[in-house]
C-alpha cells in the first residue's frame, strides 16, 4: 500500500510503519531507529505505533538529509529549529549553512574522486599496453596500479 496514494485519495492523517516502510523504501527497523533517536514520534496504541502526516513529512526530511550527507545531529536540529510563528528565519539560516557546508565537502569528494578514476584508467590502459606487448617482466612496465 502507498501511504502517498492513501492521502490523496483518503485525506489520510495517519499512517502504519509498514506503510511507511514501504513508500519511502527503507526498513520498519531505520524508521524505529529514527523514533529512537528523538527524529520521530509516533503515536502509541497498544504496541502499535501510529504515524502522523507530520511524522510523515520528518521522516521524508530526515530521509533526504541522510540521502546528502547530513548527520543525524544536524538533521534533529534541522527540524526541531522550526517554529511556524516565527518565521523560521533561524532554522532557514542554519538548513542555508548547513547545505553550502555539505556541498563544498560534495564538490571536494568529486574532486578525489575524478583524480582517482583518472589514474585508474592510466594504470589499466599500462597495463593493457604492457600485456599486449607479451613482455612477461614487470620491470619493463614503467607504472602499475599496484
Amino acid at each position: 500500500m502507498n501511504a502517498r496514494a492513501e492521502i490523496d485519495k483518503d485525506g489520510r492523517v495517519s499512517f502504519s510503519i509498514t506503510e511507511l516502510a514501504e513508500e519511502f523504501g527503507v526498513t520498519s527497523r531505520t524508521i524505529r531507529f529514527y523514533e529512537d533517536k528523538g527524529l520521530v514520534n509516533p503515536a502509541r496504541e497498544g504496541t502499535t505505533r501510529i504515524y502522523s502526516r507530520k511524522d510523515r513529512g520528518r521522516l521524508k526530511i530526515i530521509l533526504r538529509g541522510r540521502r546528502l550527507g547530513f548527520s543525524l545531529q544536524d538533521i534533529k536540529k534541522m527540524l526541531d529549529m522550526y517554529s511556524p510563528e516565527s518565521g523560521s528565519t533561524d532554522q532557514l539560516t542554519f538548513t542555508l549553512q548547513k547545505c553550502e557546508e555539505q556541498l563544498e565537502k560534495l564538490v571536494t569528494q568529486r574532486a578525489d574522486i575524478n583524480e582517482a578514476i583518472a589514474e585508474l584508467e592510466e594504470g589499466i590502459s599500462q597495463l593493457k599496453e604492457h600485456l599486449a606487448s607479451g613482455s612477461a617482466s614487470a620491470d619493463s612496465c614503467k607504472k602499475t596500479i599496484a
